[in-house]
């Protein structure tokens, strides 16, 4: 039988704290992390390129137009360029003659009219005057050309009305009546959209006006974009997590068994599929289970074949006590025999594992309570029982029995009496064995489960026992997936608790 060793968990510290305690859940938060910094780079740049394209579009495009029909005013007679302003009525580009620009030579734009007049100024060749001035918006109001002000540095040009531009007939107004007045109206009403005014010097001296509606600044982040990025995110999660618990079930399984195998020995071994990884952990797994079974059930032999080979000499030994004609000498001798045989049978018990592959069958802890208090009280000892087990514990009644047996006996041995309290907890039994003796030091606490390991000196079995009890007791309980520790209670004496699972693994 292999002994398990008590489990002590570390509190976790640092970035431990905040990580999960299962590798599971650490996987799955250093996929998430990684799949959504992943995204948001990904958003990032698409964002990026998105707007490099629209600036490259906002830029080129409409000053290559603006730049084909100036061109093309300059090649047309003043009746045609009359037809050529008509057909530019509607946005998002609207055209107008005049014969002096309205917007200042030195007008400081934003910039995205320093971007436009910089494309525009490439496309004619770089031999025009040009000048270009932004507004945010255009609302028009009822009863009006247009509300707004051209924004020239952040201040109202000087010289211009409320609307686009001098309505018809004030100064600067263009001589042909297809002024600003009618390609204010031709703009879309009731559409807050940055506009640009463009006016380029034709060769003949007049200016033409171009009126340009810019395309309304994109979100920050469109939403068919953020449904895209969260579908995807919730996707590759759901994959990873049928991932990862895909890999993780194997260790569960693996953990399971090495469990399993501190229970029963014999239990079968696992299976040997899945990935290659997986099925050499097995295996080795596998093969280390049959060379532990190798070696007990070598080792269970040989301690069988000792333990018959020294009964024969301690039978002639005591035979030969018995014809000793000094009374004091042989009881003295008979003495030695019994400790001796005692430390012999409870050396071998221990070590054969104390039997721990009987079948387990539910073990009715009241009854077996009440066996050990009337053995007892046959012996003249007095053992007290308080409380009742609710449910029987799964496991071999006879150990069980003796290593309640053992730390009653030791209660018994230094307290003079034994209180067993029995206490019925969620899935488990408690058996707390008191008395009134001189306690233990702290010190002494775990040390005393040490095989032949004694409190006092002597090897008087009367006064201290082999050495072997509380180690015997502490074995049966974790072969029963229990424990048992020792206790110094305030009040004085020593309480043994003994832990027993209800399923008994």
């Amino acid at each position: 039988m292999i002994h398990a060793t008590t489990r002590i968990d570390a509190p976790p510290t640092g970035l431990q704290r905040w990580l999960p305690r299962t590798l599971f859940g650490r996987l799955m938060v250093v996929l998430a992390t990684g799949l959504l910094l992943a995204q948001l780079l990904s958003a990032g740049i698409n964002l990026a390129e998105r707007d490099r394209l629209l600036s490259d579009s906002f830029g080129m495009q409409p000053a290559q137009r603006i730049a084909d029909v100036v061109k093309l005013l300059d090649a047309l007679a003043p009746a045609e360029r009359e037809q050529l302003v008509a057909l530019f009525r509607l946005p998002p580009l609207v055209l107008s003659l005049a014969e002096a620009p309205l917007t200042a030579a030195d007008a400081a734009g934003g910039l995205h009219a320093r971007m436009f007049a910089t494309h525009l100024q490439f496309a004619l060749g770089g031999e025009r005057a040009v000048r270009v001035q932004s507004r945010d918006g255009f609302a028009p109001g009822p009863g009006s050309a247009g509300s707004g002000a051209w924004r020239r540095g952040g201040q109202d040009a000087s010289g211009m009305g409320p609307g686009f531009g001098p309505r018809m007939g004030q100064a600067g107004g263009p001589a042909s009546g297809l002024g600003m007045g009618m390609g204010m109206s031709g703009l879309r009403r009731g559409a807050a959209l940055p506009v640009l005014r463009t006016e380029v010097q034709l060769r003949d001296g007049r200016w033409a006006r171009f009126d340009t509606e810019l395309p309304a600044a994109p979100q920050t982040l469109p939403i068919r974009l953020a449904l895209t990025l969260a579908v995807l995110l919730a996707s590759v999660l759901a994959l990873s997590y049928v991932a990862v618990r895909w890999v993780v079930q194997p260790l569960q399984r693996l953990t399971d068994a090495a469990e399993a195998l501190g229970q029963d020995l014999d239990r079968p071994p696992l299976s040997e599929d899945g990935p290659r990884e997986v099925q050499r952990a097995a295996r080795a797994f596998n093969t280390m289970q049959q060379r532990l079974s190798g070696f007990i059930n070598e080792r269970t032999r040989m301690l069988t074949a000792l333990s018959h080979d020294l009964k024969t000499p301690l039978t002639r030994m005591r035979l030969r006590a018995e014809l000793m004609d000094d009374e004091e000498q042989r009881a003295r001798f008979e003495a030695d025999l019994l400790e001796m045989e005692a430390m012999v049978t409870q050396t071998l018990e221990f070590m054969r594992g104390l039997g721990g592959n009987e079948p387990r069958a539910p073990v009715d802890m009241n009854a077996l309570l009440a066996a050990l208090q009337t053995d007892n009280a046959a012996m003249g000892r007095s053992v007290r029982i308080e409380g009742q087990a609710h449910a029987p514990v799964l496991g071999n009644g006879s150990l069980l029995k003796r290593a309640l047996g053992n730390l009653v006996d030791n209660a018994v041995l230094y307290g003079g009496a034994a209180t067993v309290q029995v206490e019925n907890a969620a899935g488990e039994l408690r058996l707390r064995v008191l008395d009134d003796g001189p306690g233990i030091a702290e010190a002494e606490l775990q040390r005393v489960f040490e095989p032949f390991h004694r409190l006092e000196a002597s090897r008087n079995r009367a006064t201290g026992g082999t050495g072997l009890g509380l180690g015997i007791a502490r074995s049966i309980a974790r072969a029963h997936g229990g424990e048992v520790v020792l206790i110094n209670r305030p009040e004085g004496g020593l309480e043994a608790r003994l832990s027993l699972s209800h399923q008994g693994h």
